[in-house]
């Protein structure tokens, strides 16, 4: 039986290249693109344990990158 954090750790395995890159290019900075993914991938936590779609996951990570970015500029 997968766990709830096994799950998220597929997720964030299968989604981090592409947030990562969509952060890197987003801040033009690698330091700051991981920072921004990181958040990325904290704030939406709690949204991708209810989600089920492939596209809504992309949706909520690009979203939390954005806010992050966003934030911290």
């Amino acid at each position: 039986m997968k766990t709830k954090s096994s799950r998220f750790d597929h997720l964030v395995a299968r989604y981090y290249p592409a947030v990562y890159t969509f952060a890197a290019r987003l801040t033009d900075d690698p330091r700051e693109a991981v920072a921004l993914t990181r958040e990325a991938f904290n704030g939406a936590h709690k949204q991708l344990q209810r989600m089920l779609s492939q596209t809504a996951i992309t949706t909520v990570l690009i979203a939390a990158v954005l806010r992050a970015g966003l934030a911290s500029g």
